[in-house]
């Protein structure tokens, strides 16, 4: 990590391409997001993420992009006057810029929260790649008037029923949701007017709690995009993408108190600190995909996903020697799949096959022990002998 012949560029690198192999042909969603990685009371360290996650059935395909910035309260008085290149929120249309690179997807969505909302994003963004993004502004319409009054004065056009899962604190319910969608040209705002640039057209898909139970907050999603909304279905079609936005999220809690616990690191040198952090990030990446493939499924995702062509062979040793007599101690996949390869790291994690899933730590626990097999750093146990052994006849 402190060797300064490594950068986080070419690490970025190195992994994402596989990232890009694995979108071949896919409709994929391109998730972005920032999130804190060390927080000194008035600004901190942060990390910008992109993540690849199939359209169709939510599987995390990999990291595409990871940027680092740094906060403070002192340049938020000159966010104004500075060009947007050289503002913090460049960052969300450099990503895009970056997923627009991506060749041989079937399509290209970048997908993100309210920070996204951003003038620029929706002006600059490459042709090619649809956007859809959670509105934070109030924005000035042509005609002069708001977003906000525009939309609500728009006839309710369909209705959804949306399950709220439980969380601590809270029990799920069903919360029954107005559809309105349209079509609408934003201003650009009037600090941008010299820059000559010109009002964009977009649609919007505003889902609604008009009636939320007494003393819960309504939930209220307006989203902004580039899709083309004919009909209730590509509106809920639209939202539907919009919820895997979350998969971010559970990258960053793996990254976190959940896995890796990158906020307890205390390496004060930002260069071996955010090399680490983004070993973490690629790490927690191939977890997901490993904790999504447990069950395996129809649609077996190939080993390459997540792995090296080259791990299949030690994979296959390893699950020789961990499976046992009992059929739920046998390992149901198929070889090459990355459900097989997450049987055998669930065992290594001290996962017996009985008792439940394999949860992401034990998953974790195992990824880690195969890396440490295949590279030689996994000393004094007479598996990795015997293992290195079968791989070296076996090749």
């Amino acid at each position: 990590m402190r060797n300064p012949a490594v950068t986080v560029e070419a690490m970025c690198e190195a992994s994402f391409s596989r990232t890009e192999g694995a979108c071949h042909g896919r409709d994929i969603l391109a998730v972005q997001d920032t999130t804190v990685t060390r927080s000194n009371g008035v600004g901190g360290d942060y990390l910008h993420a992109m993540i690849a996650v199939d359209a169709q059935d939510g599987a995390v395909l990999g990291a595409l992009d990871a940027t680092f910035c740094e906060r403070d309260t002192g340049q938020r008085a000159t966010r104004h006057a500075r060009a947007f290149e050289d503002k913090e929120s460049y960052r969300w249309l450099a990503a895009t810029e970056r997923a627009g690179q991506i060749a041989g997807a079937a399509r290209m969505t970048m997908v993100a929260d309210r920070e996204a909302d951003i003038y620029n994003l929706f002006a600059r963004r490459p042709d090619h790649v649809d956007l859809i993004v959670r509105a934070n502004h109030n924005r000035t319409l042509k005609g002069g008037d708001k977003m906000a009054d525009r939309i609500a004065a728009m006839p309710r056009l369909g209705v959804t029923l949306l399950t709220v899962p439980a969380i601590p604190g809270r029990t799920a319910r069903a919360a029954k949701l107005s559809i309105r969608f349209g079509q609408i040209t934003i201003q650009p705002p009037k600090r941008m007017k010299k820059a000559a640039l010109t009002p964009v057209i977009l649609n919007y898909i505003d889902l609604r709690e008009e009636t939320p139970p007494e003393g819960i907050k309504p939930i209220h999603w307006r989203l902004l995009t580039t899709y083309k909304i004919a009909d209730v279905s590509d509106a809920l079609d639209v939202a539907e993408r919009y919820a895997k936005r979350w998969k971010i999220e559970d990258l960053f809690r793996t990254m976190k108190r959940k896995g890796f616990n990158i906020e307890a690191l205390r390496i004060k040198n930002s260069a071996p600190r955010n090399r680490l952090i983004v070993a973490c990030m690629i790490a927690a990446t191939i977890v997901m995909q490993m904790v999504a493939e447990r069950d395996g499924g129809v649609r077996l995702r190939p080993l390459t996903d997540a792995f090296d062509v080259d791990d299949q062979p030690l994979l296959e040793a390893l699950n020789t020697d961990l499976e046992g007599q009992t059929d739920r101690q046998k390992n149901p996949h198929p070889k090459g799949s990355l459900a097989f390869a997450t049987w055998v790291c669930a065992r290594l994690g001290g996962w017996t096959g009985y008792y439940g899933k394999p949860g992401p730590i034990v998953i974790l626990s195992g990824w880690t022990e195969f890396q440490s097999i295949k590279h030689g750093t996994h000393h004094g146990t007479h598996l990795a002998k015997s293992l290195t052994q079968k791989v070296t006849q076996d090749v």
